[in-house]
Protein backbone atom coordinates (compact mmCIF):
# COMPACT_ATOMS: atom_id res chain seq x y z
CA UNK A 1 0.00 0.00 0.00
CA UNK A 2 2.90 2.65 1.07
CA UNK A 3 3.43 3.74 -2.86
CA UNK A 4 4.33 7.05 -4.61
CA UNK A 5 3.19 7.81 -7.63
CA UNK A 6 4.82 10.23 -10.58
CA UNK A 7 1.96 11.56 -12.41
CA UNK A 8 -1.06 13.73 -12.64
CA UNK A 9 -3.40 12.84 -9.66
CA UNK A 10 -6.07 13.20 -11.77
CA UNK A 11 -4.91 10.06 -13.93
CA UNK A 12 -3.76 8.31 -11.10
CA UNK A 13 -6.65 8.26 -9.04
CA UNK A 14 -9.17 7.80 -11.46
CA UNK A 15 -7.23 5.10 -12.70
CA UNK A 16 -5.18 3.12 -9.57
CA UNK A 17 -7.04 3.79 -6.31
CA UNK A 18 -10.17 2.05 -6.09
CA UNK A 19 -13.67 3.18 -4.46
CA UNK A 20 -14.19 4.14 -1.00
CA UNK A 21 -10.50 3.10 0.07
CA UNK A 22 -9.25 5.81 1.47
CA UNK A 23 -9.51 7.01 5.06
CA UNK A 24 -8.07 10.36 5.09
CA UNK A 25 -6.86 13.17 2.29
CA UNK A 26 -4.92 15.75 2.80
CA UNK A 27 -4.11 17.76 0.16
CA UNK A 28 -1.91 21.34 -0.22
CA UNK A 29 -2.28 22.14 -3.84
CA UNK A 30 -0.83 25.02 -5.61
CA UNK A 31 -2.87 28.42 -4.70
CA UNK A 32 -3.19 30.34 -8.33
CA UNK A 33 -0.60 33.06 -6.42
CA UNK A 34 1.26 33.12 -10.19
CA UNK A 35 4.77 32.79 -8.69
CA UNK A 36 7.30 29.77 -9.29
CA UNK A 37 9.06 28.04 -6.65
CA UNK A 38 12.71 27.89 -6.35
CA UNK A 39 14.05 24.06 -4.28
CA UNK A 40 17.11 25.18 -2.70
CA UNK A 41 19.31 22.19 -2.11
CA UNK A 42 22.25 21.83 0.59
CA UNK A 43 25.64 23.85 -1.05
CA UNK A 44 28.97 22.65 1.00
CA UNK A 45 30.95 25.20 2.82
CA UNK A 46 33.10 26.56 0.36
CA UNK A 47 30.96 26.59 -2.95
CA UNK A 48 28.59 29.12 -4.32
CA UNK A 49 24.94 28.70 -3.55
CA UNK A 50 24.05 27.61 -7.13
CA UNK A 51 21.66 24.45 -6.33
CA UNK A 52 18.09 26.15 -7.46
CA UNK A 53 16.11 25.14 -9.41
CA UNK A 54 12.52 25.78 -10.53
CA UNK A 55 10.57 23.10 -8.63
CA UNK A 56 7.06 23.79 -10.40
CA UNK A 57 4.86 26.84 -11.45
CA UNK A 58 2.33 27.92 -9.10
CA UNK A 59 -0.35 29.02 -11.99
CA UNK A 60 -2.79 27.97 -14.33
CA UNK A 61 -3.75 29.21 -17.25
CA UNK A 62 -7.03 28.88 -19.63
CA UNK A 63 -6.39 27.21 -22.38
CA UNK A 64 -6.65 23.51 -24.26
CA UNK A 65 -6.07 21.09 -21.43
CA UNK A 66 -8.76 23.61 -19.22
CA UNK A 67 -11.43 23.22 -21.21
CA UNK A 68 -11.29 19.75 -22.07
CA UNK A 69 -11.34 18.72 -17.99
CA UNK A 70 -14.01 21.93 -18.12
CA UNK A 71 -15.94 19.56 -20.67
CA UNK A 72 -15.55 16.77 -18.50
CA UNK A 73 -17.15 18.32 -15.86
CA UNK A 74 -20.08 19.08 -17.38
CA UNK A 75 -20.46 15.61 -18.85
CA UNK A 76 -20.23 13.69 -15.33
CA UNK A 77 -22.90 12.37 -12.69
CA UNK A 78 -22.85 15.14 -10.19
CA UNK A 79 -25.15 17.42 -12.33
CA UNK A 80 -24.92 20.04 -9.33
CA UNK A 81 -21.15 20.48 -9.74
CA UNK A 82 -21.89 20.94 -13.59
CA UNK A 83 -24.09 23.72 -12.93
CA UNK A 84 -21.81 24.97 -10.30
CA UNK A 85 -18.87 25.30 -12.86
CA UNK A 86 -20.56 26.98 -15.17
CA UNK A 87 -22.31 29.62 -13.04
CA UNK A 88 -18.66 30.06 -12.18
CA UNK A 89 -17.88 30.48 -16.08
CA UNK A 90 -20.05 32.76 -16.47
CA UNK A 91 -18.83 34.62 -13.64
CA UNK A 92 -15.19 34.27 -13.87
CA UNK A 93 -15.50 34.05 -17.56
CA UNK A 94 -11.96 32.38 -19.01
CA UNK A 95 -9.20 33.33 -16.54
CA UNK A 96 -6.40 31.84 -14.99
CA UNK A 97 -9.27 31.35 -11.67
CA UNK A 98 -11.80 29.33 -13.83
CA UNK A 99 -8.39 27.20 -14.46
CA UNK A 100 -7.40 26.58 -11.11
CA UNK A 101 -10.81 25.94 -10.01
CA UNK A 102 -11.73 23.75 -12.84
CA UNK A 103 -8.75 21.66 -12.49
CA UNK A 104 -9.63 21.00 -8.55
CA UNK A 105 -13.15 20.56 -9.46
CA UNK A 106 -12.13 17.44 -11.53
CA UNK A 107 -9.48 16.34 -9.01
CA UNK A 108 -12.00 16.98 -5.64
CA UNK A 109 -14.44 15.00 -7.52
CA UNK A 110 -12.23 11.78 -7.81
CA UNK A 111 -11.58 12.39 -4.05
CA UNK A 112 -14.69 12.82 -3.09
CA UNK A 113 -15.43 8.66 -5.04
CA UNK A 114 -12.38 7.34 -3.37
CA UNK A 115 -12.56 8.44 0.36
CA UNK A 116 -14.91 6.15 2.85
CA UNK A 117 -17.94 7.10 4.34
CA UNK A 118 -16.29 7.50 7.60
CA UNK A 119 -13.42 9.63 6.03
CA UNK A 120 -12.15 13.36 6.27
CA UNK A 121 -10.92 15.41 4.18
CA UNK A 122 -8.47 18.29 5.18
CA UNK A 123 -7.89 20.83 2.35
CA UNK A 124 -4.81 23.50 2.30
CA UNK A 125 -5.20 26.60 0.87
CA UNK A 126 -4.70 30.78 1.35
CA UNK A 127 -7.14 33.28 0.68
CA UNK A 128 -6.44 33.93 -2.83
CA UNK A 129 -9.20 31.06 -4.27
CA UNK A 130 -9.89 29.55 -0.31
CA UNK A 131 -13.63 31.12 -0.95
CA UNK A 132 -14.10 29.29 -4.21
CA UNK A 133 -13.29 26.31 -3.04
CA UNK A 134 -15.46 26.15 0.20
CA UNK A 135 -18.21 26.75 -2.18
CA UNK A 136 -16.86 23.84 -4.89
CA UNK A 137 -16.36 21.81 -1.29
CA UNK A 138 -20.36 22.28 -0.57
CA UNK A 139 -21.28 21.38 -3.90
CA UNK A 140 -19.57 17.94 -3.74
CA UNK A 141 -19.28 16.96 -0.08
CA UNK A 142 -22.59 18.80 0.97
CA UNK A 143 -22.36 21.84 3.00
CA UNK A 144 -23.86 19.75 6.30
CA UNK A 145 -20.26 17.77 6.10
CA UNK A 146 -18.54 20.73 6.17
CA UNK A 147 -16.93 21.07 9.85
CA UNK A 148 -14.62 23.43 9.89
CA UNK A 149 -12.32 26.15 8.84
CA UNK A 150 -9.04 25.95 10.53
CA UNK A 151 -6.90 29.45 10.47
CA UNK A 152 -3.14 28.30 10.58
CA UNK A 153 -0.82 31.32 11.90
CA UNK A 154 2.19 30.26 9.58
CA UNK A 155 4.53 32.75 10.18
CA UNK A 156 4.80 36.24 12.74
CA UNK A 157 5.20 38.67 10.03
CA UNK A 158 5.73 40.25 6.29
CA UNK A 159 6.98 43.22 4.93
CA UNK A 160 3.70 43.22 2.29
CA UNK A 161 1.96 45.50 4.48
CA UNK A 162 2.16 48.81 2.42
CA UNK A 163 -1.30 48.84 1.31
CA UNK A 164 -3.04 46.51 3.97
CA UNK A 165 -2.61 44.17 6.88
CA UNK A 166 0.16 41.20 6.85
CA UNK A 167 -1.01 38.13 5.44
CA UNK A 168 0.52 35.42 8.17
CA UNK A 169 -2.14 32.60 8.12
CA UNK A 170 -3.24 29.93 5.73
CA UNK A 171 -6.71 28.13 5.58
CA UNK A 172 -7.57 24.57 5.98
CA UNK A 173 -11.02 23.64 5.16
CA UNK A 174 -11.95 20.61 6.81
CA UNK A 175 -14.68 18.16 5.60
CA UNK A 176 -16.62 14.41 5.92
CA UNK A 177 -17.61 12.22 3.71
CA UNK A 178 -20.62 11.47 5.85
CA UNK A 179 -21.68 11.28 9.69
CA UNK A 180 -20.51 10.05 11.45
CA UNK A 181 -16.73 10.04 10.61
CA UNK A 182 -13.90 8.86 12.23
CA UNK A 183 -13.00 11.65 15.05
CA UNK A 184 -10.22 11.57 18.06
CA UNK A 185 -10.10 14.64 19.72
CA UNK A 186 -6.83 16.52 20.35
CA UNK A 187 -5.62 18.22 23.15
CA UNK A 188 -2.84 21.45 23.92
CA UNK A 189 -1.07 22.58 27.03
CA UNK A 190 -2.80 24.71 28.81
CA UNK A 191 -0.32 28.41 28.74
CA UNK A 192 0.72 29.88 31.51
CA UNK A 193 -1.77 32.59 32.44
CA UNK A 194 -4.64 30.10 32.39
CA UNK A 195 -2.89 27.50 34.75
CA UNK A 196 -1.72 30.81 37.06
CA UNK A 197 -5.23 32.50 37.63
CA UNK A 198 -7.07 28.55 37.26
CA UNK A 199 -4.93 26.06 38.82
CA UNK A 200 -4.13 27.98 41.96
CA UNK A 201 -4.53 25.46 44.73
CA UNK A 202 -1.95 22.54 46.33
CA UNK A 203 -3.14 20.20 48.79
CA UNK A 204 -1.05 18.83 51.15
CA UNK A 205 0.73 16.19 48.79
CA UNK A 206 1.75 19.56 46.87
CA UNK A 207 -0.74 18.42 44.03
CA UNK A 208 -1.94 21.65 41.89
CA UNK A 209 -5.78 21.30 41.47
CA UNK A 210 -8.37 24.16 40.45
CA UNK A 211 -12.42 24.33 41.79
CA UNK A 212 -14.74 23.49 39.29
CA UNK A 213 -18.58 24.62 39.60
CA UNK A 214 -20.69 21.54 40.46
CA UNK A 215 -23.93 23.45 40.68
CA UNK A 216 -26.29 24.37 37.59
CA UNK A 217 -26.78 28.50 36.90
CA UNK A 218 -29.84 30.07 35.81
CA UNK A 219 -28.58 30.31 32.09
CA UNK A 220 -28.73 26.00 32.13
CA UNK A 221 -31.89 26.02 33.11
CA UNK A 222 -33.82 23.58 35.27
CA UNK A 223 -33.59 19.73 34.96
CA UNK A 224 -35.95 17.90 36.99
CA UNK A 225 -33.45 14.93 37.54
CA UNK A 226 -31.05 16.99 38.97
CA UNK A 227 -32.96 18.52 41.06
CA UNK A 228 -32.50 16.95 44.42
CA UNK A 229 -30.94 17.45 48.20
CA UNK A 230 -27.19 16.51 49.14
CA UNK A 231 -26.06 17.10 52.51
CA UNK A 232 -29.13 19.73 53.37
CA UNK A 233 -28.27 21.87 50.03
CA UNK A 234 -30.85 21.74 47.13
CA UNK A 235 -29.89 24.06 44.61
CA UNK A 236 -32.52 26.19 42.93
CA UNK A 237 -31.41 25.03 39.31
CA UNK A 238 -30.49 21.67 40.45
CA UNK A 239 -26.84 20.07 40.17
CA UNK A 240 -24.68 19.15 36.98
CA UNK A 241 -25.16 15.77 37.93
CA UNK A 242 -27.06 12.73 38.72
CA UNK A 243 -27.06 11.70 42.56
CA UNK A 244 -25.33 8.82 42.51
CA UNK A 245 -22.66 10.58 40.53
CA UNK A 246 -22.40 13.44 43.14
CA UNK A 247 -21.92 10.99 46.17
CA UNK A 248 -19.25 8.83 44.13
CA UNK A 249 -17.19 12.27 43.60
CA UNK A 250 -17.73 12.89 47.34
CA UNK A 251 -16.53 9.35 48.30
CA UNK A 252 -13.98 9.91 46.63
CA UNK A 253 -12.63 13.29 48.55
CA UNK A 254 -13.22 15.11 45.28
CA UNK A 255 -15.87 17.29 47.11
CA UNK A 256 -14.92 20.42 48.23
CA UNK A 257 -17.19 22.65 50.42
CA UNK A 258 -15.94 26.31 50.76
CA UNK A 259 -16.66 28.58 54.16
CA UNK A 260 -19.78 29.84 52.63
CA UNK A 261 -21.08 26.57 51.98
CA UNK A 262 -20.95 26.67 48.45
CA UNK A 263 -19.54 22.52 46.89
CA UNK A 264 -16.71 22.99 44.09
CA UNK A 265 -15.31 19.43 42.38
CA UNK A 266 -11.73 19.52 42.49
CA UNK A 267 -9.69 19.14 39.35
CA UNK A 268 -6.69 17.61 39.53
CA UNK A 269 -3.81 18.68 36.74
CA UNK A 270 -2.33 16.06 36.58
CA UNK A 271 -4.90 14.33 35.32
CA UNK A 272 -6.37 17.23 32.90
CA UNK A 273 -5.35 16.40 29.04
CA UNK A 274 -5.13 19.89 28.52
CA UNK A 275 -7.09 22.05 26.29
CA UNK A 276 -9.06 20.75 23.74
CA UNK A 277 -7.96 22.23 20.57
CA UNK A 278 -9.61 24.60 18.55
CA UNK A 279 -9.66 26.12 14.67
CA UNK A 280 -7.38 28.90 15.50
CA UNK A 281 -3.95 26.83 15.48
CA UNK A 282 -0.90 29.22 16.70
CA UNK A 283 0.63 27.05 18.06
CA UNK A 284 2.60 25.46 15.16
CA UNK A 285 5.69 27.40 13.74
CA UNK A 286 6.53 27.21 10.16
CA UNK A 287 9.54 25.41 8.53
CA UNK A 288 11.79 28.42 8.71
CA UNK A 289 15.70 28.45 7.30
CA UNK A 290 16.70 27.25 10.65
CA UNK A 291 14.31 24.77 11.44
CA UNK A 292 15.55 20.94 11.41
CA UNK A 293 13.27 19.26 9.38
CA UNK A 294 13.47 22.15 6.32
CA UNK A 295 14.32 20.41 3.31
CA UNK A 296 14.38 23.19 1.15
CA UNK A 297 11.38 22.31 -0.59
CA UNK A 298 9.11 25.59 -1.07
CA UNK A 299 5.97 24.77 0.24
CA UNK A 300 7.03 22.43 2.97
CA UNK A 301 4.84 22.22 5.62
CA UNK A 302 5.76 20.88 9.63
CA UNK A 303 6.05 17.85 10.35
CA UNK A 304 3.22 19.04 13.74
CA UNK A 305 0.95 20.30 11.28
CA UNK A 306 0.31 17.20 9.42
CA UNK A 307 0.62 15.19 12.56
CA UNK A 308 -2.04 17.01 14.18
CA UNK A 309 -4.75 16.23 10.97
CA UNK A 310 -3.47 12.15 10.86
CA UNK A 311 -4.10 12.29 14.73
CA UNK A 312 -7.14 13.56 14.50
CA UNK A 313 -9.25 11.93 11.76
CA UNK A 314 -7.40 8.43 11.28
CA UNK A 315 -6.40 5.31 13.38
CA UNK A 316 -3.18 3.35 13.12
CA UNK A 317 -3.76 1.17 10.07
CA UNK A 318 -5.45 3.47 7.79
CA UNK A 319 -4.90 4.86 4.78
CA UNK A 320 -3.83 8.16 4.24
CA UNK A 321 -3.66 9.91 0.60
CA UNK A 322 -2.08 12.70 -0.55
CA UNK A 323 -2.55 13.82 -4.22
CA UNK A 324 -0.16 16.67 -4.26
CA UNK A 325 2.58 15.43 -1.93
CA UNK A 326 5.66 17.97 -2.58
CA UNK A 327 8.08 16.79 -0.32
CA UNK A 328 6.60 14.37 1.35
CA UNK A 329 5.56 16.15 5.12
CA UNK A 330 1.73 14.09 4.84
CA UNK A 331 3.61 10.70 3.77
CA UNK A 332 6.14 10.77 6.83
CA UNK A 333 4.19 11.62 9.11
CA UNK A 334 1.66 9.12 8.36
CA UNK A 335 4.57 6.24 8.62
CA UNK A 336 5.92 7.77 11.70
CA UNK A 337 2.08 7.48 12.81
CA UNK A 338 2.03 4.04 12.00
CA UNK A 339 -0.38 5.23 8.80
CA UNK A 340 -0.46 3.19 5.18
CA UNK A 341 0.00 5.85 2.57
CA UNK A 342 -0.39 7.03 -0.65
CA UNK A 343 1.77 10.28 -2.17
CA UNK A 344 1.44 11.58 -5.79
CA UNK A 345 3.23 14.43 -7.29
CA UNK A 346 3.57 15.54 -10.59
CA UNK A 347 7.40 16.29 -11.06
CA UNK A 348 9.58 14.04 -10.60
CA UNK A 349 11.85 15.99 -8.71
CA UNK A 350 9.13 16.44 -5.46
CA UNK A 351 9.03 12.11 -5.72
CA UNK A 352 13.07 11.83 -5.48
CA UNK A 353 13.04 14.40 -2.87
CA UNK A 354 10.11 12.41 -0.95
CA UNK A 355 12.63 8.81 -1.43
CA UNK A 356 15.59 10.70 -0.31
CA UNK A 357 13.68 11.75 2.83
CA UNK A 358 11.89 8.79 3.40
CA UNK A 359 15.16 6.59 3.47
CA UNK A 360 16.67 8.83 5.72
CA UNK A 361 14.03 8.86 8.06
CA UNK A 362 12.87 5.50 7.90
CA UNK A 363 15.87 3.22 7.84
CA UNK A 364 15.48 -0.01 6.02
CA UNK A 365 11.92 1.15 5.06
CA UNK A 366 10.29 -0.49 2.16
CA UNK A 367 7.73 1.13 -0.50
CA UNK A 368 6.84 0.96 -4.34
CA UNK A 369 7.29 4.07 -6.50
CA UNK A 370 5.01 3.90 -9.48
CA UNK A 371 5.20 5.86 -13.17
CA UNK A 372 8.84 6.82 -13.02
CA UNK A 373 11.12 4.65 -16.01
CA UNK A 374 11.60 1.09 -14.72
CA UNK A 375 12.73 -0.23 -17.74
CA UNK A 376 15.06 1.08 -21.04
CA UNK A 377 11.67 1.49 -22.59
CA UNK A 378 9.99 3.91 -20.35
CA UNK A 379 13.22 6.12 -20.06
CA UNK A 380 12.91 6.77 -23.83
CA UNK A 381 9.27 7.65 -23.57
CA UNK A 382 9.82 10.00 -20.59
CA UNK A 383 12.55 11.72 -22.85
CA UNK A 384 10.68 11.98 -25.30
CA UNK A 385 7.45 13.47 -23.74
CA UNK A 386 9.67 16.30 -20.92
CA UNK A 387 13.15 16.56 -21.11
CA UNK A 388 13.51 18.47 -17.99
CA UNK A 389 11.52 15.49 -16.25
CA UNK A 390 13.95 13.00 -18.28
CA UNK A 391 16.97 15.22 -16.87
CA UNK A 392 16.02 15.18 -13.25
CA UNK A 393 15.05 11.58 -13.16
CA UNK A 394 18.43 10.47 -14.46
CA UNK A 395 20.30 12.65 -12.16
CA UNK A 396 18.17 10.67 -9.33
CA UNK A 397 19.97 7.62 -10.57
CA UNK A 398 23.39 8.73 -9.82
CA UNK A 399 21.96 10.58 -6.50
CA UNK A 400 22.54 13.65 -8.28
CA UNK A 401 20.57 17.09 -7.20
CA UNK A 402 19.36 18.98 -10.19
CA UNK A 403 20.87 22.09 -11.32
CA UNK A 404 19.00 25.34 -12.13
CA UNK A 405 16.08 25.30 -13.92
CA UNK A 406 14.38 25.55 -17.19
CA UNK A 407 13.94 29.28 -17.23
CA UNK A 408 17.53 30.07 -16.21
CA UNK A 409 18.72 31.26 -19.54
CA UNK A 410 21.43 29.63 -21.80
CA UNK A 411 22.61 25.78 -21.41
CA UNK A 412 25.70 25.86 -18.77
CA UNK A 413 26.57 22.61 -19.73
CA UNK A 414 25.74 21.35 -16.05
CA UNK A 415 22.27 19.22 -15.29
CA UNK A 416 23.14 18.23 -11.97
CA UNK A 417 25.54 18.20 -9.04
CA UNK A 418 26.93 16.26 -6.41
CA UNK A 419 29.16 16.69 -3.21
CA UNK A 420 31.35 14.61 -1.74
CA UNK A 421 34.09 14.73 1.26
CA UNK A 422 37.37 12.13 1.19
CA UNK A 423 39.29 14.39 3.74
CA UNK A 424 39.14 17.10 6.27
CA UNK A 425 39.14 19.61 3.86
CA UNK A 426 35.97 20.88 1.77
CA UNK A 427 33.21 18.67 0.04
CA UNK A 428 34.63 18.05 -3.12
CA UNK A 429 32.12 18.73 -6.82
CA UNK A 430 31.06 16.18 -8.92
CA UNK A 431 29.40 18.09 -12.64
CA UNK A 432 26.67 15.48 -14.13
CA UNK A 433 25.57 16.10 -18.04
CA UNK A 434 22.58 14.29 -18.99
CA UNK A 435 21.74 13.32 -22.85
CA UNK A 436 18.50 11.95 -23.51
CA UNK A 437 18.88 12.13 -27.49
CA UNK A 438 19.68 9.90 -30.08
CA UNK A 439 22.56 11.32 -31.03
CA UNK A 440 25.82 11.97 -28.88
CA UNK A 441 29.30 12.35 -30.28
CA UNK A 442 32.92 13.26 -28.78
CA UNK A 443 32.79 17.11 -28.56
CA UNK A 444 30.12 15.89 -25.68
CA UNK A 445 32.80 14.50 -24.06
CA UNK A 446 35.32 17.73 -24.87
CA UNK A 447 32.47 20.20 -23.65
CA UNK A 448 32.12 17.77 -20.42
CA UNK A 449 36.13 18.20 -19.79
CA UNK A 450 35.89 22.30 -20.18
CA UNK A 451 33.20 22.47 -17.60
CA UNK A 452 35.00 20.11 -15.46
CA UNK A 453 38.45 22.99 -15.70
CA UNK A 454 35.82 26.27 -15.61
CA UNK A 455 34.01 24.86 -12.46
CA UNK A 456 36.91 23.54 -10.97
CA UNK A 457 35.35 19.88 -10.36
CA UNK A 458 36.78 16.91 -9.43
CA UNK A 459 34.75 14.07 -11.41
CA UNK A 460 32.41 14.17 -14.45
CA UNK A 461 29.48 12.05 -15.18
CA UNK A 462 28.00 11.83 -18.37
CA UNK A 463 24.92 9.76 -18.24
CA UNK A 464 23.41 9.08 -21.49
CA UNK A 465 20.36 7.70 -23.28
CA UNK A 466 21.96 6.32 -26.27
CA UNK A 467 25.36 4.14 -25.94
CA UNK A 468 28.41 6.50 -26.50
CA UNK A 469 30.96 5.95 -29.47
CA UNK A 470 34.22 4.71 -29.45
CA UNK A 471 35.91 8.14 -29.55
CA UNK A 472 33.77 9.44 -26.74
CA UNK A 473 35.10 6.35 -24.55
CA UNK A 474 38.29 7.52 -25.35
CA UNK A 475 37.71 10.64 -24.95
CA UNK A 476 37.13 10.34 -21.61
CA UNK A 477 39.91 8.42 -20.77
CA UNK A 478 42.44 11.08 -22.03
CA UNK A 479 40.18 13.49 -18.78
CA UNK A 480 42.74 11.58 -16.30
CA UNK A 481 41.76 10.10 -12.91
CA UNK A 482 41.12 12.55 -9.35
CA UNK A 483 43.38 11.41 -6.98
CA UNK A 484 41.84 11.09 -3.55
CA UNK A 485 44.27 11.63 -0.55
CA UNK A 486 42.98 8.87 1.51
CA UNK A 487 40.49 6.86 -0.71
CA UNK A 488 42.60 5.81 -3.81
CA UNK A 489 42.39 6.83 -7.84
CA UNK A 490 38.81 7.35 -9.49
CA UNK A 491 38.37 8.04 -13.40
CA UNK A 492 37.50 11.94 -13.71
CA UNK A 493 35.12 11.74 -16.78
CA UNK A 494 33.03 8.51 -16.35
CA UNK A 495 30.41 7.56 -18.75
CA UNK A 496 26.89 6.08 -17.66
CA UNK A 497 24.34 4.73 -19.67
CA UNK A 498 20.92 4.82 -18.70
CA UNK A 499 20.43 1.55 -19.53
CA UNK A 500 23.19 0.31 -17.40
CA UNK A 501 22.02 2.64 -14.57
CA UNK A 502 18.87 0.88 -14.24
CA UNK A 503 19.90 -2.82 -14.31
CA UNK A 504 23.03 -2.09 -11.75
CA UNK A 505 25.83 -3.16 -14.11
CA UNK A 506 27.23 0.46 -13.81
CA UNK A 507 27.18 3.16 -11.27
CA UNK A 508 29.07 6.58 -10.21
CA UNK A 509 32.25 5.56 -9.17
CA UNK A 510 33.64 8.61 -6.46
CA UNK A 511 35.10 8.53 -2.77
CA UNK A 512 32.25 9.91 -0.14
CA UNK A 513 32.92 9.80 3.44
CA UNK A 514 29.86 11.73 4.20
CA UNK A 515 27.68 8.74 2.22
CA UNK A 516 25.23 11.63 0.30
CA UNK A 517 25.61 14.35 3.24
CA UNK A 518 26.99 16.64 1.34
CA UNK A 519 24.71 16.73 -1.31
CA UNK A 520 21.00 16.55 -0.14
CA UNK A 521 19.18 18.03 3.17
CA UNK A 522 19.17 15.22 5.47
CA UNK A 523 15.72 14.29 7.40
CA UNK A 524 16.22 13.49 11.06
CA UNK A 525 15.76 9.91 11.42
CA UNK A 526 12.52 8.68 13.60
CA UNK A 527 12.83 6.82 16.58
CA UNK A 528 13.08 3.29 15.41
CA UNK A 529 11.78 1.64 19.22
CA UNK A 530 8.79 3.87 18.20
CA UNK A 531 8.53 2.70 14.84
CA UNK A 532 8.17 -0.82 15.85
CA UNK A 533 5.59 -0.28 17.96
CA UNK A 534 3.65 1.54 16.09
CA UNK A 535 4.02 -0.54 12.49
Amino acid sequence: MNTLFFGDCLEIIREQIPDESVDLIYLDPPFNSNRDYNLLFKTPKGHAMDAQITAFEDSWHWGKQAEREFDLILHQPRTEVAELMLSLRRSLRENDMLAYLTMMAGRLLELHRVLKATGSLYLHCDPTASHYLKILLDTIFGVKNFKNEIIWKRTTSHGDTKYGFSHITDNILFYIKNQPAKWNSQYQSYSESYLASHYNHKDNSGRIYRLDNIIRSKSMGLRPNLSYEYKGLTPEFGWRMKKEKLEEIDQAGRLYWSKTGTPYLVRYLDEQKGGLIDNLWIDIFPVNSQAAERLGYPTQKPLALLERIILASSHEGDVVLDPFCGCGTAVHAAHKLGRKWIGVDITHLAISTIEQRLKTAFPGIVFDVQGIPKDFANAQDLARRDKYQFQWWACSLVNAQPYLGKKKGADSGIDGLLYFRDDDGLAKKIIVSVKGGENVNVSMIRDLKGVLEREKAQIGLFVTLTPPTQPMLKEAVTAGYYESPLLGSYPRLQILTIEGLLNHTERALYPDLSRGGETFKQAKPENPDKQDRLL
